[in-house]
């Protein structure tokens, strides 16, 4: 570990070869291109939002930001058959129940089928792994509406919350990260001081899966909130989600371009925030399996 760290810090190794640990000037300008190429199409919808529509089409276009960016938030808000605000407040209800929902069980679900030994646990996770394999949204669309039909849920946050609260990917990602960051020995030796499951659970597996779950988090939070085609069917026109709201933004025969770039920037506004919310864990959890490693 010290000799790693001193070839990260030295510009060179005492033998006088490269240090590996350096980054080339091409390292750097491809990082840089990755960096500009990824941040621009954000940077691009900041500049439409703060502009008027004859500023979105100009040629050569305008590359520096407005002074329209209150006016066109007000106007987003005031747009009444997009109901804007409650589509915001609609997916934050939704995603957060569906994220700590999925997050949750997931992590009980991995550590049963990493850790605990039971009849039948391979069938139920290879089950888990078909559903994985099969688009049961598209697939199952028209029965899973007329269930929320004859449920009286539709047009209901309930129809968007219920189908999403547990998903397959995320048992299986829990699985795999369980069995890998929690040695089984660790757990026989809780059990042989008299811990019960649930106690294994929140003393030693949570602590150890907390970067697992931050990563499933995000990645739950990220595509509930931009889903867009259950909304659309299930709910109504008056109680949408924001996506749905972002749709309603279009008018009839022309489409006003700064309207939805803006409506646009204010839904990405939750996912920057989660992000930064999530982000470090991520990071300290795949720094923390590099020096373990």
């Amino acid at each position: 570990m010290t000799a790693i760290a001193q070839g990260r810090t030295a510009p060179s190794r005492s033998d006088g070869k490269r240090d590996p640990f350096r980054a080339t000037m091409l390292t750097k300008i491809a990082l840089g291109i990755t960096v500009i190429v990824s941040i621009f199409p954000i940077y691009w919808m900041i500049i439409i939002a703060s502009r008027t529509n004859t500023d979105a089409v100009s040629v050569p276009p305008i590359l520096l930001p407005g002074g329209n960016l209150g006016e066109n938030i007000a106007r987003v808000l005031a747009t009444e058959d997009a109901h804007f605000l409650q589509g915001l407040l609609n997916s934050l209800i939704v995603t957060s129940t569906v994220t700590i929902s999925v997050v949750i069980i997931s992590t009980f679900a991995g550590f049963a089928f990493a850790r605990l030994h039971f009849r039948g646990r391979n069938l139920l996770l290879g089950s888990i792994l078909i559903t994985m394999m099969v688009p049961l949204q598209q697939m199952g669309i028209v029965p899973l509406y007329q269930l929320m039909v004859d449920l009286g849920w539709v047009g209901t946050l309930k129809a968007v919350i219920l189908p999403y609260l547990l998903n397959g990917f995320g048992v299986f990602l829990m699985t795999q990260y369980t069995d890998q960051a929690v040695p089984e020995e660790l757990v026989e030796a809780a059990r042989v001081d008299g811990a019960s499951t649930m106690r294994i659970w929140w003393n030693v597996i949570l602590p150890a899966v907390r970067p697992g779950m931050a990563v499933l988090a995000l990645q739950t939070f990220m595509l509930n909130w931009n889903e867009f085609m259950w909304p659309l069917i299930v709910l109504t026109p008056d109680n949408p989600t924001v996506q749905v709201s972002i749709s309603f933004l279009t008018a009839a025969h022309t489409t006003d371009y700064v309207l939805i770039f803006t409506g646009t920037a204010l839904s990405v506004l939750p996912l920057i925030v989660v992000f930064i919310a999530f982000g470090r864990q991520i990071v300290g959890g795949l720094m923390e399996g590099a020096v373990k490693a």
